[in-house]
This record gives structure tokens, sequence and C-alpha cells, in this order.
């Protein structure tokens, strides 16, 4: 008997940032890589995001028309181009207003309330007029695109192209929310008067919140890591919407990002000279060799190689290394920081740069290509973040064989598990509280094993490398959830 065929699901995939059209965190190496491997778990997926004018013009001489139309936002009656490219076998729409996206960069400007609710109504209204494409669901991400379920539920609910689509909202990071005055409820959101929208898109002191929207209009919530999916429901970590995520928590689930193989691979790694494998593992000496050259360190293969790659904020524990900087030096290993952030750890990583210029190189800047090198010829990856949704630096450093030493958070708690020196079990380090002298002791800790048990420390890295951190799982996760939203 013939085995029933099952139907295609067609997933829209909104998001504000992707690879290698857009980038300025961590949402542009999800977009340029989750849509890819949901296509791989047999999703049929389109990925929608804006078209900057900074999209490279590689990119944009490619793109072809193939629809515009009148977007309705508030009064407002504004054009909308959607432009096609096809990339590595997936098809990316962009939303084309000169007006809104032509401002030489994505973020910071005086109407970006305004702008970001363009794209959330555009992207609805391009449901209508994409070629031989019915969308089935609706993936939105971040605050970015948090209106989409909300204009979806109160503006086109009862029409053929949108009654039976689900929609899918990913939060990355519960900090970025998208807060504005009450007066965008009406002027912008053409919502004022309707009083279910008024009531969940308010936070108290009537601020309008567009991911508190989002996430109370969605049909499912996802997190990007089980553990962080738990914490969103307490204070600490909701950041004043934990009343909406436990009321909702029947539909919100914990899914773990992963990394990009293609691209952070230390076997086939553009940005490495020197190529290895956890099976020949010779090449990560010669990069440690290289690397410690090129940033002008003393070349020893002895000395160990502690790394911070990351924004320079109190996210990401920068008050927790300020604090124990002299004593981290003093453990005698040599110190590199990569990346930008704020005035005050930039500062003070420059007056630590001064007094320990011999072991210490701080970069102010952030290259892809160097990060690379880094990450390959490190030994010990410092991630003490205060709350971290996923994280993907742990992940790149275990798969480059460098073993992360990460604060019991997100996705850091479910991705590092605790070195054990009575098993040898484990794959990294990691402390429990925000506080800067167990972050100290566990740093210690691990540049002890470095130079103590060499055989210890082999083991260690090679479990790191071998970990599975790639969007196999996590996208059969994905898959699953759009079969449960549709009842299939």
């Amino acid at each position: 008997m013939a085995t029933k065929k099952t139907k295609e699901i067609n997933v829209l995939f909104a998001i504000f940032e992707a690879l290698p059209f857009m980038k300025t965190g961590g949402l542009g190496d999800v977009g340029g890589s989750m849509p890819f491997e949901l296509k791989k778990a047999g999703v049929n997926v389109r990925v929608i995001m804006p078209k900057f004018d900074t999209i490279p013009e590689e990119y944009k001489s490619r793109m072809t028309h193939v629809a515009d139309f009148n977007v309705p936002l508030a009064w407002r009656n504004q054009y909308c181009g959607i432009e096609k490219l096809m990339y590595r076998g997936m098809v990316f729409y962009f939303v084309d207003n000169e007006y809104y996206f032509r401002r030489g960069a994505p973020y910071g400007f005086f109407d970006d309330g305004e702008r970001i609710a363009f794209f959330s109504k555009a992207v609805v209204e391009a449901m209508d007029h994409l070629p031989n494409f019915k969308c089935d669901i609706l993936h939105c991400n971040d605050w970015h695109t948090a209106l989409a379920p909300v204009f979806l539920r109160e503006f086109y609910r009862g029409q053929k192209v949108w009654d039976d689509v689900k929609t899918v909202l990913t939060v990355h990071n519960m900090k970025f929310q998208g807060k504005y005055s009450d007066y965008v409820l009406g002027d912008v959101l053409g919502l004022a008067g309707i009083k279910a929208a008024e009531d969940q898109l308010r936070c108290p002191g009537k601020a309008v919140n567009y991911l508190r929207g989002g996430l109370s209009y969605t049909d499912a919530i996802t997190m990007v890591s089980p553990t962080y999916a738990d914490e969103v429901k307490n204070p600490f970590f909701g950041e004043e919407l934990e009343d909406v995520l436990c009321r909702r928590q029947n539909i919100l689930r914990g899914i773990r990002n992963g990394i990009d193989n293609t691209n952070y691979n230390p076997a086939t790694d553009k940005a490495l000279k020197d190529k290895f494998t956890v099976d020949d593992i010779s090449g990560k000496a010669a990069c440690k060799k290289k690397l410690q050259k090129e940033l002008g360190l003393k070349e020893d293969p002895d000395v160990p190689i502690i790394s911070l790659i990351s924004r320079l904020t109190p996210q990401k524990g920068c008050d927790l290394i300020t604090r124990v900087f002299d004593e981290i030096m003093g453990l005698g290993a040599q110190v590199i920081i990569l990346g930008t952030g704020d005035k005050k750890y930039e500062d003070a990583f420059k007056g630590f740069a001064y007094r320990y210029g011999e072991n210490f190189r701080l970069l102010l800047k952030f290259d892809e290509m160097q990060s690379h090198r880094i990450y390959a010829g490190s030994d010990i990856l410092l991630m003490p973040s205060v709350f971290e949704p996923c994280g993907l630096s742990q992940m790149i450093a275990m798969t480059y064989g460098t073993l992360p030493v990460v604060r019991e958070t997100g996705g850091l708690k479910d991705t590092v598990r605790p070195y054990n020196k009575f098993t040898g079990e484990g794959n990294g380090f990691s402390f429990a509280h925000i506080n800067a002298h167990e972050l100290l002791f566990t740093l210690k800790d691990a540049v002890t094993l470095y130079r103590e048990n060499k055989e210890a420390w082999d083991k260690l890295r090679d479990t790191a490398m071998r970990e599975d951190f790639s969007w196999d799982g996590p996208s059969r996760e994905y898959k699953k959830l759009y079969e449960e939203l549709l009842g299939r």
C-alpha cells in the first residue's frame, strides 16, 4: 500500500538581519544559517528582510523585481517593492522602500518605531504578492517582526490569503523590545480604539511595547535555548515581560540555536593557513604560533592564550572581568580581547593594555576573519555572561578546540558541561554565580589544568571538538513545531 505523502510546509522566515547581506550581531548569523538548515530538514523556507542600502552591490545587482504595492500604516499609504534573490539555493525576498531603508545603517534613527512597524506590516501584505508561494507558517524573529502577528490578527483574519497562517515568534534576546510612546498606537500602528490590541501592547506606564504585542498574539513562542525559556519566566531575566511569558507558557519552548558548520570548521576555514581536525590536531599549535606572531606576543606554546571575543557590555560580564583583571593577568597567561562596546569598558581595557602590554592585546574592532584566527589559536575562551539567551561563541570555540569558561546561564548552561576532575568528564569550565572571584577561581582551574595535566586537557579538548552544535537537531525541532501548529 502506498504511503500517503505529507504536504510540504511553506515557511516565510521574517528577520531584520541575515548574512551575507546584513549583520550587526548574532541575529545576522542566525538569519544566514538557520533557514538553510530548515530547508535540509524538508521545510520549504523563504526569507524576507529589508533591502538596506548597505547590502553589497554584488547581491543588489542580481535582485529581480517581483511585486510592488502600497502598505497601509495608520494614515499613511507607503510604497513597497519586493525584490528577489536566489542565494545558495534559497529564495530571499527584500522589502524595498528607500525612505525607510536607505539610511546607511539598520538602526539608530528617530523614526525606528515607524520603520520597524512598516517592515512588519509589509511582511504581512507581501504574502498576497509572492508568486507561487502560499505561506503556512510566518516565522518572526525578535522585536523587529513582532508586530506581524498583531497586524495579522487585527487586520487580516477572515481573508483567504491570511486566514490559515500560523505564527511563530523566536526571541533571541529579551532585552531588546521596541518601546515607544502611547502616541504610536494610533499614529503609526493604526490600532488606537482596538481594545484587545491596546491592552496587549501596553506596558505599565502606557508605553507601547512591540515585543509584548508579538508575545501576546503569536501562536507559538520559542526562546533560543531550553534554559533561557525557563529563565525568562522570572523577573531577573524576563525584562518586565515575565507576566506574558508565564501566562503563555503552554506555547513557550526552548530550542537551541546552532552554528553554521560550513563557516565555522577548522578543517576548511579559509581564514586559517593551517587546518586541523579532532583526529589531526597538529594545525592548532601552528595556528597558536601564528596568532602570537600576528599580535606581537611571545611565541611560547606553553603559555595559555585566554581570549574574549565579544561586545563589551554589562550583559557579557565585563564588570566581572574588569574587577579581577589584575588577578587574571597574574595567572601568567596571554590575554586577547576582540570587540567594541561601552566606553567605560573600552577605557578600562585601554588602561590594562598600557599596564600589561607585554602579555595583553586589545583589539577594539570587530574583524570576522581575525576572530576565526583567534578562535583557532587560543586555548581558553572567556564568556562570563550575566545572561546569555543562547550564545554562539562558546560553541564556535569548542569546535576549534578552545575550551570555554562560562557562567551557568541560558545557552551557556545548555552547551557547556563543567570539567569534573574526578571523572574527567565535561567539555569546558563553568561557575554559577554573578561573582568576579568565582570567575577568577574557575579560570585559574582551567589554566592550572592546561599547565599541569596535558592528558586531561587533551581529552577535554577532544570531547569539546566532537560535540554536535550544528543546526541539524534544532531544525528538526522547528519542523516538528510547524507540524503541530498545522495539525499534521
